[in-house]
């Protein structure tokens, strides 16, 4: 099934979530009438190489005209006419945006998919989705409206003071020229008691709107101190939880309008005061209200617009290699990377002059490290207006690389309590904004970042990027793995399942992320209140295993990205069961029954296993070798269900695989993952066995004095070449055998091996 037809089917209150976030991003109708094309393109490798992307917009256009043509809703079509007319007008110019919100949508679908799944939200999830959120939203927007309205009513009012006063001063200077002897007739007592009148009015007129310019001063950093930088710190978290696979990010243009009309309220007030400061210079008078209240108010307005920019500048787009787009924060030494800022505050006056430069570990204490890196590349850009979008200023840096500093006779790398995918760093942007006679020092900096220099290290490195953004909200803890936090199961394991949506299609059920949680803690009723340690999710090796609980989760996500995937987001993968527990499933099944899950011993291995009906009526268990990567590569997991034979006691193969677990026909299940040419081995007229695994009975085993061991893979490979088929059939029975008669046990003989 399709993803998006998995989508339709959702209930309601998940449709919502799919409908906002495509609200604001993508026309629906396109993914609607395009949905087996557009999930057919890699849209996250597109977001990353700009030739690549501008391919799949050119063929996404060339799919919506032929859509319209064959449309026969007059309505529908016009409809697809005028979405078409937009996406030429909004992507033409950045097909990698167009690339990279297509990319979003789908990872968002999948997301919810995974949260469906679950049945229930998990922490982060709710966390992410208040619904107190909104009506804050909301409330900020009807401040920020009203304050904008506010300042530009005082603008009314400054102009009207400016009138009062001209009228004043030119009956005063009118006055002035009179001749000294008509002063004490009562046209000019009059005239003197008008002017005193003008005046008080005047001085009435200036306190009332240095009354309601402080008010307004008051309510912006009211604003700023209770909303603005509140919803800042909330979107950077969601940054971060989006960074690991939670949901997507959205509301930086929604801050941008708010930051943005908050700073055009303030510079119109520095403005106001200016103008204030030109009129008493034409007229001011003994308590004159403006020149005693008009400094401190300008500071006021300085150190908010100072402040407010300051805290707009915002590392919009994480460092990200584009060969790992879903796996931000981690860096391979001279491997390109890209990164993004923002300015939120969106000014005229503003545009081309910002210069914005880079630097890696800025001010990092000596020795906090081993390694120590600089920047090989152009470290220095302006920022630019992006035309394509809402007009923000912004500038992307594509092409940085790292590379290590070497030392002659400096320190060793690797020597501290860290390891390498634990030592943490970070890239500063720094900028000089002057505007309105205002000097601000800009500076940003990356969540922490990773450096790797072999691509082995990925795993480990992705390990500590999620559980650094799981677990806290500090931008600059770069000792955090010197004394890591435990991490709660039910954070962990939402975690957890977004990996397997975001980079497998389909997200944990409730009963996998339990049996995961026997893998990792222990079988308890509920794991939900019980903490992990990074040493145990990360560094430990399982008990009796040579690998820890992350490497073989990661492993299994590689062999599923790369080999099941089609299986898997089906839902035909149980995966994450015990042993034991299969027994207890299949135990009253019909034979022929079988699941489907992940080995315990192997890295990155599959396993399946099917009941029968032994001799003394009770059930017996055969489980193949696991099936690692470099066994699939070479065929597809759903051939090898259809096409897997075992050699029984009268010497004819069959396959024993009948049921998927609970009781899906085999073909049912698998049938379309099929590939239209069946092996050889399956079709009539005696061709090869291409894909023959064999059980012999331990019954009657022939003699052997000297046991040899069972035929490998790569001994059938050469054999495969060199034999023809009966002698490869033949040769093949001889070796299995061979291990039946030294096997102590039927259980020890059913060992088999896929050839």
């Amino acid at each position: 099934m399709s993803q998006w037809k998995q989508v339709q089917q959702l209930d309601i209150k998940f449709l919502e979530q799919v409908d906002y976030f495509y609200d604001d991003n993508f026309p629906m109708e396109i993914r609607q009438v395009l949905a087996g094309w557009i999930e057919s393109q890699d849209w996250d490798m597109a977001s990353n190489h700009e030739s690549m992307a501008s391919v799949l917009f050119s063929n996404l256009l060339t799919q919506l005209e032929r859509q319209c043509t064959q449309e026969s809703n007059f309505l529908q079509r016009h409809n697809l006419k005028r979405i078409h007319q937009q996406l030429q007008g909004k992507y033409k110019g950045n097909p990698l945006h167009m690339a990279a919100v297509i990319s979003n949508c789908l990872r968002e679908e999948r997301r919810i998919l995974s949260t469906a799944s679950m049945q229930e939200q998990g922490p982060l999830e709710k966390s992410m989705q208040n619904s107190v959120a909104f009506e804050r939203q909301k409330n900020l927007d009807s401040r920020v409206a009203i304050i904008r309205s506010s300042v530009q009513m005082m603008d009314q009012a400054v102009k009207y003071l400016e009138d009062m006063q001209d009228d004043f001063d030119f009956r005063f200077k009118t006055l002035q020229s009179r001749d000294p002897a008509e002063r004490n007739t009562l046209y000019m007592k009059q005239e003197v008691t008008t002017l005193q009148d003008m005046l008080n009015g005047l001085d009435f007129k200036r306190k009332e709107i240095l009354t309601k310019m402080t008010d307004v001063i008051k309510e912006i950093d009211a604003l700023m101190s209770s909303q603005l930088t509140p919803e800042l710190m909330d979107w950077k978290r969601r940054q971060q939880i989006a960074c690991i696979g939670g949901p997507l990010l959205t509301g930086l243009d929604q801050l941008q309008y708010w930051f943005t009309l908050t700073a055009q309220s303030l510079f119109q007030m520095k403005r106001q005061l200016d103008k204030l400061g030109e009129l008493i210079l034409k007229v001011t008078y003994d308590s004159d209200p403006i020149p005693l209240q008009k400094p401190q108010m300008e500071e006021q307005v300085k150190r908010l617009i100072y402040h407010l920019i300051k805290s707009s500048f915002v590392v919009e787009k994480q460092p990200c290699m584009p060969t790992h787009p879903q796996k931000p924060l981690i860096i391979k030494t001279q491997v390109q990377f890209t990164t993004k800022v923002r300015l939120l505050v969106k000014l005229p006056e503003v545009d081309y002059q910002l210069k914005v430069k880079t630097t890696f570990d800025k001010d990092l204490p000596p020795g906090r490290v081993n390694r120590q890196f600089f920047i090989l590349t152009n470290n220095t850009k302006v920022m630019d207006v992006e035309e394509s979008s809402n007009g923000c200023l912004s500038v992307e840096f594509r092409h940085l690389q790292l590379k290590e500093r070497k030392y002659i006779n400096g320190p060793k790398g690797n020597e501290g309590p860290l390891t390498v995918t634990e030592e943490l760093h970070s890239l500063s942007f720094e900028a000089q904004l002057s505007i309105q006679g205002l000097n601000i020092d800009l500076e940003t900096c990356s969540l922490p970042l990773v450096v790797i220099s072999n691509v082995s290290q990925l795993p480990g490195g992705w390990a500590s990027v999620m559980w650094y953004n799981l677990l806290t909200d500090e931008p600059k803890n770069l000792s955090f793995f010197s004394n890591p936090p435990r991490a709660g199961w039910s954070q962990l394991s939402e975690v957890l399942s977004w990996q397997f949506s975001t980079f497998a299609g389909r997200g944990l059920t409730r009963e996998q992320l339990s049996m995961l949680g026997d893998k990792l803690l222990g079988q308890q009723s509920s794991h939900g209140d019980c903490q992990v340690s990074w040493s145990k999710f990360c560094k430990e090796n399982i008990p009796g295993k040579p690998f820890s609980f992350w490497m073989w989760l990661d492993s299994i996500l590689e062999l599923i990205k790369k080999h099941l995937l089609p299986v898997w987001i089906d839902g035909y993968i149980m995966g994450f069961v015990s042993k034991e527990t299969e027994r207890a499933l299949l135990k009253e099944k019909e034979p022929g029954t079988f699941l489907l899950r992940f080995s315990e011993s192997h890295l990155g291995g599959i396993t399946f296993t099917w009941v029968e009906q032994a001799e003394n009526g009770e059930a017996k268990f055969n489980s193949v070798e696991p099936y690692t990567k470099s066994r699939l590569s070479a065929l597809p997991f759903a051939d090898i269900i259809r096409d897997y034979k075992v050699i029984s006691d009268g010497n004819v193969p069959e396959n024993p695989l009948k049921f998927l677990y609970p009781d899906i026909p085999k073909d049912e299940a698998f049938g379309k993952h099929y590939n239209s040419q069946q092996s050889k081995g399956n079709q009539t007229g005696g061709g090869p066995l291409k894909i023959t695994f064999l059980l012999p009975s331990a019954a009657t085993p022939p003699p052997s004095s000297s046991p040899e061991p069972p035929m490998s893979p790569g001994m059938f490979d050469m054999l495969n070449q060199h034999l023809d088929p009966f002698e490869i059939e033949t040769a093949v029975s001889f070796s299995v055998l061979r291990e039946a008669a030294s096997s102590p046990s039927v259980e020890s003989a059913h060992k088999t091996w896929p050839i």
